[in-house]
Order: C-alpha cells, then sequence, then structure tokens
C-alpha cells in the first residue's frame, strides 16, 4: 500500500510517499481501507519536530510515528478476533488521536473505538474534515462556555476548522460572531455568515474597545492579559491550542484571575469523538455544513501540509486516499 512517510524531522522534504506493507488488525483492532484524511497542527508539528516539547510524545531525535494524520473516513476490510462493534463493509470516521496517528496511507488498523459510523448523507471527505475540529468547537462552545442566546462572541483563527464549525455552532443560538484572520479566509467567513470580521493585520481586537461575552482562540499567541481587556465582567475566555508560552502562561493565571474578578480562563482538553452524534444530527438536519479545503491526493500531502502550516488554507484541508493511481 501507498503511504505518507515521515523520514526525520524537518520541512517538507523529508516526507515521502512510499510502499509499505498492508497491515493485519490485532485482536481488538478493525482494517480500514481510508477513503479520506485531513491535515491538522499535529501533523504540522509532527513534521517538524517542533515545539520540542512534543518530541516527548513523537520521538526525541526521529519521529517514532512514521505516518502522519489522526482523522480518517473510510470502510471496514477486516476484523481482529475481538473486534465486534462493526461488520465488513461499514463506512466509519473519526478522531484516532487517542489511539495513534497514520491516517495518511491507503490503509490503517486501529482499535475499533477510534470510529464511529458514517451517516449515509455524509461524503468521506465531509467526514474526514469533521471529527476533530467539530468537537473542538462542540465542547468549547457548550461543555465549557456554556453558550446562551444574543450573546457577543468572537472567534481568533476563524477561518480554519474549529473557527467555521464553532460560527455555525454558535448560530444556533442567535448570537452576535466576530472572526479575526487574514488573507483569503476573509472573503469565505463573509460568506458563511460571520457578522463582524477583523483582520488581524489592520486592527487589534484587544484594542477596539469591543467586549465579549466568549471568546474561543485557535492561536493563543497574545499576552493573557490582552485577551482579559476584551472580556465582558463575566466573560469567559477559551483557549483550544496555540503558542505553548501563551498557553502555560494561562494555566499559570487561571486560577488566579477569579480572585479579582468575574472573568474566566480556560484550556480545552478535547475528548475525541465525544459529541459526534449530536454533530451527524446536525449535519442530516441541514444545520452545519463543512468547509472543505481540496481534496487533494496523497502525492501532493507534503506540500499541502506545508501550505497548511503557513496559514494559507480556509476550513479543513483534505486529503483523497482515493485516487485511480492506487486502484490495484
Amino acid at each position: 500500500m501507498k503511504a505518507l512517510i515521515l523520514t526525520k524531522y524537518g520541512t517538507s522534504e523529508v516526507l515521502q510517499i512510499r510502499e509499505i506493507a498492508k497491515p493485519t488488525p490485532k485482536v481488538n483492532e478493525i482494517l480500514i481501507k481510508i477513503h479520506a484524511a485531513a491535515v491538522n497542527d499535529y501533523d504540522w508539528s509532527m513534521m517538524r519536530g517542533k515545539p520540542y516539547i512534543y518530541r516527548l510524545m513523537y520521538g526525541i531525535f526521529n519521529p517514532k510515528r512514521k505516518i502522519p494524520g489522526m482523522e480518517l473516513s473510510g470502510v471496514i476490510e477486516a476484523l481482529g478476533t475481538n473486534a465486534n462493534l462493526f461488520k465488513v463493509g461499514d463506512e466509519v470516521y473519526g478522531d484516532i488521536s487517542e489511539y495513534g496517528f497514520g491516517s495518511f496511507a491507503e490503509y490503517i488498523c486501529i482499535d475499533e473505538k477510534a470510529v464511529i459510523p458514517k451517516p449515509r448523507k455524509m461524503t468521506f471527505e465531509e467526514a474526514a474534515s469533521i471529527p476533530h475540529a467539530s468537537m473542538l468547537a462542540y465542547q468549547a462552545l457548550l461543555d465549557i462556555g456554556k453558550v446562551k442566546r444574543n450573546q457577543k462572541i468572537l472567534i481568533n483563527g476563524a477561518g480554519g476548522g474549529f473557527g467555521t464549525f464553532g460560527l455555525q455552532i454558535a448560530k444556533l443560538y442567535d448570537t452576535e460572531v466576530t472572526g479575526v484572520d487574514t488573507g483569503k479566509k476573509l472573503d469565505m467567513m463573509k460568506s458563511i455568515g460571520f457578522d463582524h470580521i477583523i483582520d488581524y493585520k489592520n486592527e487589534d481586537f484587544t484594542r477596539n474597545g469591543q467586549l465579549y461575552d466568549l471568546i474561543f482562540d485557535a492561536k493563543t499567541n497574545r499576552s493573557t492579559f490582552e485577551y482579559l481587556r476584551s472580556l465582558a465582567p463575566n466573560g469567559k475566555y477559551i483557549s483550544v491550542g496555540g503558542n505553548l508560552t501563551r498557553l502555560f502562561q494561562i494555566l499559570l493565571l487561571k486560577n488566579l484571575v477569579p480572585i479579582f474578578s468575574k472573568k474566566k480562563l480556560h484550556i480545552l482538553a478535547l475528548k475525541p469523538n465525544k459529541d459526534l452524534d449530536y454533530v451527524n444530527k446536525l449535519f442530516e438536519e441541514g444545520k452545519i455544513k463543512p468547509v472543505i479545503d481540496g481534496p487533494y491526493q496523497l502525492s501532493e500531502a507534503p506540500k499541502i501540509i506545508n501550505y497548511f502550516g503557513e496559514g494559507k488554507h480556509t476550513g479543513k484541508v483534505i486529503i483523497s486516499l482515493v485516487h485511480k493511481d492506487f486502484i490495484k
């Protein structure tokens, strides 16, 4: 089978398409023929081996996980001896990061609990785009944010997967949503319904005098005190990822801020796939729709991961694993 192999840490040149052996499922695993996969921050970080603290997970000097990718959709082709949640031929999808990586390949063997059934109305490309970003949005807005009607919300890094799903879920509560990003993402953000759009290259949202009930941050690239300045008196700031130094600052301050203020700081610890049934229902009712950049072919994956890392993409970046070149 063909797979994207990470040979060492570095730039996109360290990623190579190679022919490797097709895996065989262990007792609790399923063999999935992958139809589509999505690019995420983990892939960008895994390729570079940066931030360096991530090497504790990926491998200190060389990557111990050779195939990147943590989201997939596909069809089950074989079952391990103790796997009983699915049958051969079932269409599945999910964020597999709790059990491993490796979705940039034609096949993967993964614990059967890593995926859930794919709705028939959902294409494989749509399915691959949904698990990680939609769960970040759901758990940030509903589990932590406790979003309420008519609140004012700001999403920093709004043109990616988290922001596009976050907007659509927030709008179910008649909220007023401001999105912050730049470049070609701005036109897309306008087209999907952001009430206000800020180009961070032209305006600093922490200094424009606007206050927000909820701030959701996919970038976390500013001082915590700047974010606090933009929160309403009872507001919540929720980070879903970003600069590690800034994240550590939030960790240090989140228990101190409530002593002097009613404002609150949070960092989301994602629970993969936990509420995908809710998102499936919204999808089938036509209330959310993924914004997809692509699909691209596996042969393009090295440059597309670089494109993602440079922040040039819109919505979710999808790699297709179904291509005439793969047909044996």
